[in-house]
């Protein structure tokens, strides 16, 4: 008699990896950050976190707690970064996104950066999961967005300049202290002290020493 034919095996996708990273435990970095006055919501982030990725059966390499006030520079997450084009990790994973990004345009110029190198990103309050197509169909709207916001403040700066000139303001790199000598051995000639002829050129009084000490700017 002829035998049954076996069914075909198919092989179950992992659902557990991120991007390419199929057939093993993604490596995922927690990123929370607090002003220093706002500390006492860390350990919540954290846990929140600890417990989302553990659901999603992520190994947590690395935990990052960054506590500051200024937003113009975060070197922590500028680390953990690193982490990522190093490959130590496969995902971030931060409890939101304004707790990430400084600005609308940082936040989008580092998701496409990881997404280049293929490390996935989730935020946990607004559900963004760039792991899945629909959270990289999202990233790509606030890319838009994004490009918008540069327009505006190019068109900002750009108005600023232009009533700034039509003021009679000046604008540009300020003159350098060495191109005044000539007017400060004129100006010292007639008599001012170092410290008037500073104010009058809009320099300091140690330029002002240093400039009719050794008749040249020293370079930095």
């Amino acid at each position: 008699m002829p035998q049954p034919l076996k069914k075909p095996r198919v092989s179950t996708p992992d659902h557990k990896g991120v991007f390419g990273h199929r057939g093993k435990t993604s490596r995922v970095g927690l990123y929370a950050r607090v002003s220093t006055h706002d500390q006492q919501t860390l350990p919540m982030q954290m846990s929140a976190m600890r417990t989302y990725a553990r659901k999603r059966g992520w190994t947590v390499a690395v935990e990052v707690k960054d506590v500051g006030s200024g937003a113009t520079t975060r070197p922590l997450r500028e680390k953990l970064i690193e982490t990522a084009r190093r490959r130590e990790i496969d995902l971030v994973l931060v409890w939101r996104l304004d707790r990430w990004g400084r600005s609308l345009v940082d936040l989008v110029t580092t998701l496409q950066e990881l997404t280049a190198l293929e490390v996935g990103f989730v935020s946990l309050s607004e559900a963004l999961d760039l792991t899945t197509p629909s959270g990289r169909a999202l990233a790509g709207m606030l890319a838009v967005f994004a490009e918008f916001e540069r327009d505006i403040l190019r068109d900002r700066v750009k108005a600023g300049i232009d009533q700034a000139r039509k003021d009679g303001k000046p604008h540009g790199r300020p003159v350098t202290a060495g191109k005044l000598l000539p007017e400060m051995k004129q100006l010292r000639k007639d008599g001012l002290s170092k410290r008037a002829i500073a104010k009058r050129l809009g320099v300091s009084r140690t330029s002002v020493i240093r400039l009719l000490r050794h008749g040249s700017a020293r370079r930095p």
